[in-house]
């Protein structure tokens, strides 16, 4: 394997693991507030359909990214009824998310496109290019850091870059600022926090559609920049990936950049090689393509002892009188 090739490799990894980025930072913000949330799965679904079908409609991947935005908000406030408003079952509500997301879309696209449930191809402004960032034409020449700055780090969509940003951000907001102490607080002891006249309840929600935002970004991504479309299924367990990727970063932000860049390394390598011969026995392009999801239940029956949830996660808070 030469060096442009694993620049390649490289390169493809950071696309792969953008959506898994998101959605492992709203699984974080979600859970750090006490809210598990099995249903970025449904969200990214139901974001990347109107994402596709709005940038189709309107010709403006921008309006797009705002209504995917806004079906996963929606999805997410049904979540936030049914486990913080009406304390339902967390996890039920999640799934439930999942179901209706997979079931709606394919409805839906059928009803409008006519195409088994796709929606058409996306092109031009209906979709996002990529940005060329500032000198890489110039220090592509330069060894080692030219083809990093110019092949990996350049050439992306912008919400790459937002993925990115978001890390140090989510970091920053979670640890350094009042909000991020109490949302933290919230998920370890929300009876501490009532006790000091804050609203457990705005928090849970607060974090719900920081959650439901981010899944939006995730759900946009896949659809008008990843992809050209939208598929049905297309997030293909990539929600639950995320959640395994969140339990491995051990909620924490940094760590969740260098899980999901873990999958979606695992998934370039599936991509760029569909099979291996390792000289004594050939791996199929199966086994290849099923990698990242080996590797997330590799991790959960590994690390699921190890890592320590929020301690308040998946509880139901009911205010003492």
């Amino acid at each position: 394997m030469d060096y442009f090739t694993i620049l390649q490799i490289v390169d493809s990894a950071l696309r792969l693991a953008t959506p898994l980025l998101f959605a492992c930072l709203a699984g974080l913000f979600s859970e750090r507030a006490g809210i598990f949330d099995i249903g970025l799965e449904g969200k990214m679904l139901g974001a990347a359909f109107f994402s596709a079908a709005t940038a189709f409609a309107t010709g403006s991947v921008w309006l797009g990214l705002l209504a995917g935005i806004g079906a996963s908000l929606a999805l997410s406030a049904i979540h936030g009824l049914a486990s913080i408003t009406f304390r339902g079952n967390q996890l039920i509500s999640g799934v439930a998310i999942n179901f209706l997301a997979s079931g709606l879309t394919v409805l839906i696209g059928l009803s409008w496109f006519k195409l088994g449930g796709q929606t058409p191809a996306l092109s031009g402004a209906a979709r996002f290019s990529g940005v060329d960032l500032p000198f890489a034409e110039a220090l592509s020449g330069v060894p080692l850091i030219g083809p990093i700055y110019s092949e990996v780090l350049s050439g992306h969509t912008i919400l790459v870059y937002v993925a990115l940003l978001c890390v140090p951000l989510s970091w920053y907001v979670l640890y350094r600022t009042r909000f991020g102490l109490r949302l933290r607080a919230v998920g370890e002891n929300p009876a501490a926090v009532d006790t000091a006249g804050i609203s457990v309840i705005g928090l849970r929600y607060s974090a719900i559609l920081i959650a439901g935002v981010l899944c939006g970004l995730a759900g946009a991504y896949l659809a008008t920049g990843l992809g050209a479309s939208f598929v049905r299924e297309m997030t293909a367990g990539r929600g639950f990936i995320a959640l395994a990727a969140l339990i491995f970063a051990k909620w924490r932000p940094w760590y969740a950049l260098y899980a999901t860049f873990l999958f979606g390394l695992l998934e370039a390598v599936s991509n760029r090689y569909p099979s291996v011969d390792l000289g004594f026995v050939t791996l199929p392009s199966q086994f290849m393509q099923a990698l990242p999801y080996i590797l997330t239940v590799v991790i959960l029956a590994g690390f699921v002892g190890k890592a320590i949830p929020p301690r308040a996660g998946g509880q139901p808070y009911v205010k003492e009188r």
